[in-house]
């Protein structure tokens, strides 16, 4: 309400028609930026400017507002991939990507739903999320055989999966990223990947029915691998101490003698991480002769961290905003100083690459080794791993 001009008394204010897509959209923002479950519905619309029950005009609740905020990421895409006026295969991918590379540096604050803030769907809205995508990639994945017709349906669908990786890496970082110098490398990038060797995914999972995995006798260390597991499968907090006490063999009283609550479990696996990677990453380049061979062997020895490792790469990747305060500063700039030991070896290869530009390069890197390792299972047959780690050099060097 507002005062009228002759002090008559007051006139409503005329809310505006976009209100529900501003809702939406200050939602993804700060579910991007710390986590759904570290987001308020009051939170939310302070950032638009109204109260907490305005915003149940719109919406039933938080999880609604989840939902409305992703079909509009995928949206988005889906009208960038809509109708290329262009009639050769070629001509189609060029458009598209162009498109989609637009896309991704627009939304950057909020296309990171895709990647984390999804496990919170609930599996109706999963499968519908996941259908959307499967018509993504197959809209580039069309033109790609048409294109290239020695692939086969699914070696084109990986490496178009690849290449929205690429993409979708600029959600995962907070440095400014805008500007079509970025659009511009980050399609490079993505034609790159498309013009690439294309992995092969490997056979289902073998292994035989029943055997289960060797588990450490030391309690801590049991209590930190389960932990770990369910953090990944189920998302932080949906997991509960007496989750992992059961899962350890023990009661919920038990785990507090060795981790004073859930967060500092968390801390302890993302000090793991962090201790685990800098230590491979330090031994790859003490190992090298020359700054190239550095570079393909820290991106070897991260694959192999990832592939060896991925559930604790996962959580790392994905819960950074459930950390205890005392420990998130510490370890985001742990995170950042091994992006940096890329970003020079990038730059020391690559004279001629801006250091804006190597930063982007290295988080596309980054990024498709974690993707592309999560379609193929992490597994290691048929030489996956090493596949992946082509396609991670392959985007260094575009």
């Amino acid at each position: 309400m507002r005062a009228a001009a002759s002090g008559t008394g007051p006139v409503a204010t005329k809310r505006p028609k976009d209100r529900k897509d501003r809702i939406a959209l200050a939602g993804a923002e700060l579910f991007c930026e710390r986590g759904y479950h570290g987001v308020s519905v009051d939170e939310i619309a302070a950032v638009v400017g109204i109260s907490g029950p305005a915003v149940y005009r719109h919406f039933p609740n938080k999880y609604a507002i989840l939902v409305h905020a992703t079909r509009e990421v995928v949206g988005a895409l889906l009208a960038a991939t809509a109708d290329p006026p262009t009639a050769t295969a070629e001509g189609v991918l060029d458009v598209l990507l162009g498109r989609l590379a637009s896309v991704a540096v627009s939304k950057r604050r909020v296309a990171g739903l895709y990647q984390w803030e999804g496990r919170y769907l609930t599996p109706e809205h999963r499968r519908e999320f996941a259908a959307t995508l499967t018509t993504l990639v197959g809209r580039l994945a069309g033109p790609l055989r048409e294109l290239r017709p020695e692939l086969t349906a699914e070696q084109a669908e990986l490496l178009v999966n690849a290449a929205l990786s690429a993409f979708g890496s600029v959600t995962t970082y907070r440095a400014a990223t805008t500007g079509t110098g970025t659009e511009q490398l980050l399609t490079r990038v993505a034609w790159t990947l498309l013009r690439g060797d294309a992995p092969q995914l490997p056979p289902p999972q073998r292994g035989t029915p029943g055997t289960a995995p060797v588990r450490p006798a030391a309690r801590r260390e049991l209590l930190l691998i389960e932990a770990i597991r369910l953090f990944h499968r189920h998302g932080y907090h949906a997991v509960a101490v007496e989750d992992i006490g059961r899962a350890a063999g023990m009661q919920a009283s038990s785990v507090y003698r060795y981790f004073p609550s859930k967060a500092d479990l968390l801390a302890a696996a993302y000090y793991r991480a962090t201790d685990r990677l800098a230590g491979a990453t330090s031994a790859a380049i003490t190992e090298a002769s020359d700054p190239a061979d550095a570079l393909r062997r820290v991106v070897r020895a991260y694959v192999a961290y990832a592939f060896g490792q991925s559930d604790l790469v996962a959580v790392y990747l994905a819960e950074n905003n459930n950390l205890p305060d005392k420990d998130r500063h510490q370890l985001r700039g742990a995170q950042r100083l091994h992006v940096e030991e890329w970003v020079r070896l990038v730059g020391t290869v690559r004279p001629d690459l801006p250091v804006t530009g190597a930063r982007v390069l290295v988080h596309a890197a980054l990024n498709v080794i974690t993707d592309i390792g999560r379609l193929g299972r992490f597994d290691r047959a048929e030489g996956y791993d090493t596949q992946t780690a082509h396609l991670a050099l392959a985007v260094l060097h575009a």
